[in-house]
């Protein structure tokens, strides 16, 4: 299946956005904290049970956040969704309102797990904040600025980043 970044007349959103920027980020924070904590500096690596442990954790969340990745970006209609200006709420959008940014972040979190580094827990978080930050100063006024009152409506039911069962609506 091919990815499409194209623009219709009146469509009002990129279909990347700002994505890559976000990703990049992460992605060289991780690189850099890996390479600095258990190469140059060679502090905080664990041994024994807790390389198994941290190990099958990584894999696990490699995997949760492959899946994740894949419901947002490829198993929903979001390409649609963003061509005919339409707010997508449905599926995986019902659990996290950002689950290709979320998927990323966890299967970030479990390649970080593969060093077994107690002092790399800390980059997940650095992460977070990076995707939050870049979040609600981009995509979010985008989305408020387009659907109003719909995404507030959304966002007070539905997690930006850390999947969760839908609220219901009061």
């Amino acid at each position: 299946m091919k990815l499409k970044n194209f623009v219709k007349d009146g469509q009002k959103l990129p279909l990347f956005g700002v994505g890559p920027y976000i990703v990049y980020g992460m992605v060289m924070v991780n690189v850099i904290g890996i390479v600095l904590l258990c190469y140059v500096f060679k502090i905080g690596l664990l041994e024994a049970t807790w390389i198994l442990i941290f190990r099958v954790v990584a894999v696990l969340l490699m995997i949760l956040g492959g899946i994740l990745w894949y419901k947002g970006a490829l198993g929903s209609d979001m390409d649609a969704s963003i061509s005919e200006n339409r707010l997508q709420t449905k599926g995986i959008y019902s659990w996290v309102r950002n689950p290709m940014y979320s998927g990323i972040w966890i299967a970030l979190t479990g390649i970080t797990f593969m060093w077994h580094n107690i002092w790399t827990l800390i980059l997940p978080l650095i992460d977070w904040g990076i995707m939050t930050i870049a979040l609600i100063n981009t995509e979010e006024k985008w989305l408020l600025g387009l659907y109003g009152k719909e995404y507030e409506e959304y966002k007070k039911h539905v997690n930006r980043c850390i999947p969760w069962f839908p609220r219901k609506k009061t």
